[in-house]
């Protein structure tokens, strides 16, 4: 896109090519590697989903801003950082066809992660910051608004560059900038994604590159197209996800190395553990840091439950049973393997219940719709694997079954996985309810594991009475 922008039929194109593309992806495996790991994923293995693939997955499915009741931590280590907050966005001063951009994309007014960190984003002198916010908060808009903010579009060269993991998701980055530029033509933007190339000898003049490691090290550093150290605006998106996946840290480093030590960093992710940090210390200096309260506390609205189970058939029995007498509103049941989780389908289909499954068979495309059908209510149980466990929010999920406790590789309690299973019910501030079904002397062991692990008290249910079962859905 080397051309001035006609920015609503870019976007129009734009959705078109993902929705086109979106049924082909198999995101971070080429053919030969589909068919190699089709041989080692049976139906009886855990299923395992790359990062990227849960993150696309959750970006394309979000239609509309979920409004986070979850609180922030500021943790400042910059003492001479300001921190503020504005609650509308004519607070910001932004330029007014880029406000009109904002309003028109349906943003009444600033999330809890836009309304914290866009003060510190559009500050002068810029500001660092490392940002903790989950899929649909609205943590893309903020940091494309702030990109957007800081193009100077009379100087003809690239002065913001955004990476991200995959071809999919620097798309997706692209589609919220174009929205939001819809009125300010004079900002122009390049992917630098497999398929754009650039002729040898020129020089790239679109202010804003959003793109993927590979590529961005290839025309900044092998054919220097465009000047890495003029960049004034670095944002890595995805971080946890840039770094599960193989290669990305060391690429980012040395596109890192070439920028000037004036550039403005701004470093997101969904999650963020010891590893993440480790790289966020060294993309990011002096960051304001802004993270989501421990998700631990949303167990405070979620009711545990453990039922004692002698087999598969009596585990199918709970659930029926449970799901027929608490009045729930949707629920998700987390399967261990692809097997047990078509199995259960089958069988609750049979019973006259409208049942969804999503498991690592299915295309993209069709994962997409099994996950639209869920969220808009047509089908009222999603049976699932592991790739569900983050960032889904359905307002209307009310109970989480964990038909298998998740354990990890070594078979120990899969302490994390398991909060944020459980996590998918007592959203937006509403109780909810987790039932764990335990078939087994060391399923047992897990379950105490894990309510030793969170100092939860996991109560025990008899699934086989009826009046019971109506006190913990009251």
């Amino acid at each position: 896109m080397s051309h001035k922008v006609d920015w609503a039929k870019y976007v129009e194109d734009q959705e078109n090519l993902v929705t086109a593309k979106v049924s082909q992806i198999e995101i971070n495996k080429n053919e030969d590697e589909r068919n190699k790991a089709d041989g080692e994923n049976s139906d009886d293995a855990p299923e395992q989903f790359s990062p990227a693939e849960a993150s696309l997955l959750q970006k394309i499915i979000r239609k509309g801003l979920v409004e986070s009741k979850t609180d922030l931590e500021i943790q400042r280590k910059d003492p001479n950082s300001p921190l503020y907050s504005v609650k509308s966005f004519d607070a910001l001063h932004l330029k007014p066809n880029l406000l009109k951009g904002v309003y028109e994309m349906g943003f009444n007014a600033p999330s809890k992660i836009q309304e914290t960190a866009l003060p510190t984003l559009l500050a002068d002198p810029p500001q660092n910051l490392i940002a903790q916010s989950q899929s649909g908060t609205g943590k893309t808009a903020a940091f494309v608004l702030a990109m957007l903010s800081r193009v100077k579009p009379e100087l003809r060269y690239p002065q913001v560059l955004c990476l991200s993991p995959t071809y999919e998701l620097a798309i997706q980055t692209g589609e919220v900038a174009a929205h939001m530029a819809k009125f300010c033509p004079e900002i122009e933007l390049r992917y630098a994604v497999r398929g754009e190339e650039v002729a040898k000898n020129t020089k790239l003049t679109e202010h804003i590159i959003i793109g993927t490691p590979g590529k961005v090290l290839d025309w900044g550093l092998k054919y220097r197209v465009f000047d890495l150290s003029k960049i004034t605006v670095f944002v890595l998106d995805e971080a946890d996800v840039m770094i599960a996946t193989q290669g990305h840290q060391d690429q980012c480093i040395r596109i890192h190395k070439t920028l000037s030590k004036e550039c403005q960093m701004m470093f997101f992710s969904a999650t963020y553990n010891e590893d993440v940090m480790n790289f966020a210390e060294i993309i990011v200096p002096r960051p304001l840091i802004i993270r989501l309260k421990r998700e631990e506390e949303s167990l405070n609205n979620i009711k545990q439950y453990y039922v004692r189970c002698s087999n598969q058939q009596e585990k199918y029995s709970a659930v029926t049973n449970i799901y027929g007498t608490v009045g729930v509103g949707q629920a998700i049941i987390f399967c261990h393997t692809r097997r047990t989780a078509n199995w259960l389908a089958e069988k609750m289909t049979k019973d006259g219940h409208a049942v969804a499954v999503l498991t690592g068979e299915l295309s993209v495309e069709q994962r997409i719709n099994v996950l639209d059908r869920f969220r808009n209510g047509t089908e009222k149980v999603l049976i699932t694997t592991n790739v569900l466990s983050r960032g889904i929010d359905v307002e209307q999920v009310t109970i989480v079954v964990n038909f298998d406790l998740p354990v990890d590789v070594e078979g120990k309690a899969d302490c994390e996985t398991y909060l944020h299973r459980i996590g998918r019910t007592g959203r937006f501030g509403k109780h909810g309810i987790a039932i764990n079904l335990v078939d087994s002397p060391a399923s047992m062991l897990i379950c105490q594991s894990i309510e030793k692990h969170f100092n939860r008290k996991i109560n025990y249910l008899n699934a086989e009475d009826s009046d019971e079962i109506e006190k913990i859905g009251a």
